[in-house]
């Protein structure tokens, strides 16, 4: 009983995935360099628009990483929800965390006589 694997060249999906990576890095640099007006002036739910567009695009950052090089794409999808379904979960649960105690932080500093001295 022979078995037999033909090699698989893999050298063009790891030049999409830089691309894509490299394109979506580009894009959080010149909004970072640039900050433009109606992003960074423009609030939602106690953020700006510009800050919310960098968290949505470095979690799909995050997120094609471990699908490409962490071969999730091959995988059930049962396996696959139970770690990107953790961590979506534990990301916005920090985030509901930060935001909420960094208003608080802030209305206490904003409206009482402590002084910000950091």
């Amino acid at each position: 009983m022979s078995h037999t694997h033909e090699h698989v060249s893999n050298t063009k999906r790891i030049w999409m995935v830089f691309a894509l990576l490299s394109v979506v890095t580009t894009v959080e640099v010149y909004l970072g360099i640039t900050r433009p007006a109606p992003l960074y002036l423009h609030n939602f739910i106690g953020m700006n628009l510009l800050n919310w567009v960098f968290i949505i695009l470095t979690l799909f950052k995050a997120y094609y990483i471990v699908w490409a090089f962490m071969h999730m794409e091959g995988e059930k999808g049962t396996l696959r929800w139970a770690v990107v379904g953790t961590v979506i979960f534990l990301v916005c649960f920090l985030l509901f965390i930060l935001l909420v105690e960094a208003d608080y932080i802030f209305e206490i500093f904003k409206n009482s006589t402590i002084k910000w001295n950091f």
